[in-house]
């Protein structure tokens, strides 16, 4: 008997040997109503490759659900408020993994606070929290974090809604997110979004098992990019404690690196433009800063001595190349030129100063000067000066248009002046706006103010503006010159030519404020042919003059 028991522990004992190790099982499934991480780990504790047949065929082959790079969340909100995290990782490859989760969220004004506590790691890497993350740091393999988060519950209009981010701040892209949420009630409302911070995009799959559990999938998540999940429970289901800070707005006009790339532009416009300025002043500004000699206007025709104007520039053309403005001199000087070629004469009454008219206007003269002509003499031959009220509108029209007719200037001065004023003047005013419309809104006003400063500035380059031609820049060098010749000695002209060469030159005096050193010539002289008085009289003449047509209102 004792030899029969004894073979046949033998052949057991052999049989035991030949058997094969039994495999570990993996763990049943999630119990209802309980969240779970979904698959098991695998046995080793090592990371997997799928094999190269069907997932999860073959001996000793992970479950399917296990991919590289993978996130599996199990999350449950307790009674006193604290959500229950626990996210097992599956790291492949020698690279690793690291997180980087905000604690601060932005929450319209406002900064959502999150707080990590009891944050323990099971695997290969490690885990920390500062003030305003979450650091996850994991190597090879497949690594269980587990932690609570603090401030994860808020009373929302009657309701609780949890929210955390399931995944966030990754350096590498996930192939695969999966989660589970439980609370002590069924969810009302749940609210996943995947994508970059601020987007709307919702997640692939977020449903409520017959469990109660809620079971959130989103594959593909590329670096940095986000899950945030968001679940509306009953008011009063667990003890609320979300936090929030206010968040300190930066005043509207503070420097930001917006506003600072817009000043930097501005600036850079600004320099730009005003160095394209220069360039085309640069010619006027060398024409009136060179130091130029005497210009000789008289030449001989005939035996006779004459006086010739540079280019043959008239008297009240002369201010007008110089400043780019028809001023009130400009018009005396016509008027004094026109009575001086016998257009008209200058008498002295006992009622005061008159001008007669002694030829009609004809095609000699020009556009502004038959202009002046017609204004004077609308109502008859002889006008006083007392009371004159002219309309030089046409005669500020025709001589800004000589300007350019003659090829001094390539556009009208005046007009280029008004448009580069307007457009200044409404640049400035939508920095204004936008200055404001930003002050109230995003912030960066001083994006708007630099647009102001923008628009002021092309408001006071507008006066200069208007370039002159070479030729315009060379008769300011010559009419600079013109009033060396006025200042000179007039003792080489012949006495019987000295009448008409100091009356022709006389006007040039005028527009050119040598009238006075002028007179002193004419004064040698008995009479003038179109002078009616003394002429120690002339200066009170031009003074009224003055007065009168500046009293139109339409020149300065």
């Amino acid at each position: 008997m004792l030899a029969k028991w004894g073979a046949a522990a033998l052949v057991a004992g052999v049989l035991a040997v030949a058997q094969p190790t039994a495999q570990p099982s993996p763990p049943p499934g999630p119990t209802p109503g309980q969240p779970s991480l979904d698959f098991p780990v695998p046995p080793s504790g090592e990371p997997s490759t799928e094999p190269s047949g069907e997932p999860g065929t073959g001996p000793g082959a992970p479950p399917s659900q296990i991919v590289p790079r993978s996130v599996n969340l199990a999350l449950r909100v307790e009674p006193d408020g604290r959500l229950s995290v626990t996210e097992q990782v599956f790291v492949h490859g020698v690279a690793g993994m690291t997180r980087h989760a905000a604690l601060r969220i932005r929450a319209g004004d406002r900064d959502r606070v999150f707080t990590i506590d009891d944050l323990a790691i099971d695997g290969n890497g490690s885990a920390e929290t500062t003030d305003d993350e979450l650091i996850l740091r994991l190597r090879e393999g497949v690594t269980t974090v587990k932690y609570t988060v603090d401030g994860a519950v808020g009373d929302v209009g009657g309701h609780q809604q949890v929210r955390w981010q399931l995944a966030s701040g990754w350096d590498v892209d996930l192939r695969q997110v999966r989660a589970s949420f439980a609370a002590p009630s069924p969810p009302e409302n749940v609210v996943c979004r995947a994508g970059r911070q601020g987007s709307d995009t919702p997640c692939e799959s977020a449903i409520t098992d017959h469990g109660q559990v809620l079971r959130v999938v989103q594959p593909d998540l590329p670096a940095g990019e986000r899950v945030d999940l968001q679940v509306t429970l009953p008011g009063g289901t667990v003890g609320a404690n979300a936090r929030f800070d206010e968040v300190a707005r930066p005043s509207a006009f503070a420097i930001t690196p917006v506003s600072g790339i817009g000043l930097g532009v501005l600036a850079l416009v600004l320099v730009g433009g005003f160095g394209l300025l220069w360039l085309a002043r640069g010619r006027d500004t060398r024409a009136t800063a060179t130091d130029i000699g005497s210009v000789e206007p008289l030449v001989e025709e005939g035996g006779r001595v004459a006086f010739a104007s540079p280019d043959g520039v008239l008297p009240g053309e002369v201010g007008t190349v110089i400043d780019e403005h028809v001023d009130v001199a400009d018009v005396t000087a016509t008027v004094v030129d026109l009575a001086v070629r016998n257009y008209l004469a200058v008498r002295r009454t006992a009622a005061g100063w008159t001008l007669v008219r002694r030829n009609p206007a004809d095609a000699a003269l020009t556009g502004y000067e038959t202009a002046v002509h017609t204004a004077l003499f609308r109502d008859g031959p002889e006008v006083a000066l007392a009371g004159l009220r002219v309309d030089l509108a046409p005669v500020r029209e025709d001589l800004y248009a000589s300007m350019v007719r003659h090829g001094w200037f390539t556009r009208r001065p005046d007009r280029e002046r008004t448009r580069w004023t307007v457009a200044g003047a409404l640049l400035a005013l939508v920095g204004a706006v936008t200055t404001v419309v930003l002050a109230l809104t995003v912030g960066h006003a001083l994006l708007g103010l630099a647009v102001v400063a923008g628009g002021l500035g092309l408001t006071v380059g507008a006066r200069l503006m208007p370039a002159r031609t070479a030729r315009g820049s060379v008769l300011v060098q010559q009419v600079r010159g013109l009033r060396g010749f006025l200042r000179g000695d007039l003792a080489a002209v012949p006495a019987a030519d000295r009448e008409m060469v100091l009356s022709r030159s006389l006007p040039y005096a005028v527009v050119l404020g040598e009238s006075t050193r002028w007179l002193a010539h004419l004064a040698g002289l008995e009479r003038v042919y179109w002078f009616e008085g003394d002429l120690a009289a002339f200066p009170e003449f031009l003074r009224e003059l003055d007065a009168a047509f500046a009293a139109s209102g339409q020149l300065r």
